[in-house]
């Protein structure tokens, strides 16, 4: 099993008004050095496999991970978080869905895994919501402030009660949008099962009538026969 580093599908910066900010130089991807990172995507699973994925937290950033089954099978899978020491902080469990948080994050990679060894058959499809938010971020533009002389005690205190809100508006929006698709999923194999099932069902009928109505007419059938001498 080799493990896929998840890219970033959506990157926002929560800062607002901070024109001066700049990337600090270090070693991990420029995406990661952002004040918040949100990638939400969608991963289909083999049947009878496992798939990890590796996310880099800074530390004592606030790191959240979502998954949900979408389709395929009996709509559940496994679900583990990795912490960067080693440390199974989230255990295998065999769910539609689940989430974990981590308010204060020491830092590191962490190893996000979804297995689908349980079913040797189904496929499965599941949406992924990560989410790594450094609000300590927020002490660089209250000094910036400062500097120009500016009483933002409130103002900050505000600003980051804002951001955390949407942060939650988020991820429930996340939750919404994976249980609509959910539920259209199960919509559409649910009509396609009926109809391909009343297809069959209107074939065998149809076959039926036709072997019923073949015998009637052989049992009615009068063979020509040639009078004795």
């Amino acid at each position: 099993m080799a493990p896929r580093y998840a890219t970033s599908f959506l990157s926002f910066l929560i800062f607002l008004g901070l024109c001066s900010y700049s990337l600090p130089e270090t070693a991990v991807p420029w995406y990661e050095s952002l004040p918040a990172v949100a990638m939400d995507y969608k991963v289909h699973i083999d049947p009878g496999k496992e798939d990890c994925y590796f996310q880099y937290v800074n530390p004592g950033a606030t790191f959240y991970v979502s998954f949900q089954v979408l389709r395929g099978g009996d709509g559940n899978a496994g679900f583990a978080v990795r912490h960067p020491n080693g440390q199974i902080v989230h255990p295998y469990q065999w769910r539609p869905n689940s989430d974990y948080q981590d308010q204060q994050s020491a830092g590191g990679y962490y190893s996000v895994c979804i297995d689908n060894q349980f079913s040797r058959f189904a496929a499965k499809l599941v949406n992924l919501y990560i989410t790594v938010i450094r609000y300590d971020q927020w002490d660089k533009y209250t000094k910036e402030l400062e500097e120009l002389n500016l009483s933002v005690e409130n103002f900050t205190e505000a600003i980051i009660g804002v951001e955390k809100n949407i942060n939650e508006m988020l991820q429930f929006q996340h939750h919404s949008r994976g249980k609509e698709a959910r539920d259209f999923n199960l919509l559409e194999d649910n009509h396609s099962y009926i109809l391909n099932w009343s297809l069959v069902q209107i074939t065998i009928i149809i076959a039926t009538s036709t072997l019923q109505v073949y015998f009637v007419r052989k049992l009615f059938e009068i063979k020509n026969a040639r009078p004795r001498a």
